[in-house]
């Protein structure tokens, strides 16, 4: 069942966003509002492929299915876990890049009505996803998280397929599908892996989070996120990973970035 959500989750990557990009839409007037799904709460993630990968360090050079530029590869070769720490990088493999990828809990809220607040208690990370903007604040450093760009896209009444028509301005009704897209930019150079396969500072990170209900109440979110980077990257590089609701904070730890 799981394999086949997973599937599902990469069809919402379509040929259309080879463009990283937003397509000009109406924008929610209150984004918190007119949520189609409840990304709140705590999650936690469970890790049914790349288990080798993603549980424990890969050895140096060690990554099938990440295809490298000739710099990627050199970068690659190049990791050196204690040099990282020397450098306070440790936090390298924590960024937007990698961070969904990472065994983890997250915590999600509203700051307020337009940004959406993901906190992982693995590395001790914030993104802050922002509505309603179309780029990042001019100066903005860049960050392990970056800037993040998001929107709800897909909006359509459940159950209906023909085209969604706005009147009036108003918010959309929660009783409407979508899932949200998120477009990060203005990165800190990280890795993809916790053994070095490198992302750089014009990477950009495009995720669709998607969320449904089993029949047993069993509620799941499901991250699919496409990385592109002309540095590093021969071609994009996509995942699906998957995350369960949890009741409360049961099992909540957050603990700092490790090198490796």
């Amino acid at each position: 069942m799981l394999l086949a959500v997973c599937a599902f989750a990469l069809l919402l990557v379509p040929a259309s966003h080879a463009q990283i990009g937003f397509a000009p839409s109406p924008r929610p007037v209150n984004p918190r509002a007119s949520a189609p799904l409840d990304l709140t709460g705590y999650w936690v993630s469970i890790i049914t492929e790349d288990w080798r990968y993603r549980m424990l360090t890969p050895a140096k050079g060690d990554y099938p299915g990440i295809f490298l530029t000739p710099a990627g590869q050199k970068t690659a070769q190049s990791w050196d876990p204690a040099k990282d720490e020397a450098a306070g990088e440790q936090c390298k493999s924590y960024g937007a890049g990698a961070i969904m990828r990472v065994p983890e809990r997250l915590h999600i809220t509203w700051d307020n009505d337009t940004t959406l607040h993901v906190e992982t208690d693995a590395g001790r990370q914030l993104r802050l996803f922002h509505f309603n903007v179309t780029e990042p604040p001019e100066g903005e450093t860049p960050s392990w998280q970056g800037y993040s760009i998001a929107a709800w896209e897909g909006l359509r009444p459940r159950g209906f397929n023909g085209p969604v028509v706005a009147t009036g301005g108003a918010p959309r009704a929660r009783s409407e599908e979508g899932y949200l897209k998120v477009i990060t930019t203005n990165l800190r150079p990280g890795y993809l892996r916790k053994n070095g396969v490198p992302y750089g500072a014009h990477a950009a990170v495009e995720e669709y989070f998607d969320g449904f209900t089993e029949p047993n109440g069993d509620t799941w979110l499901v991250v699919t996120t496409a990385v592109t980077d002309p540095e590093y990257l021969a071609q994009t590089y996509l995942t699906s990973s998957q995350f369960k609701k949890q009741p409360d904070a049961s099992g909540w730890n957050p603990t700092p970035c490790e090198a490796k």
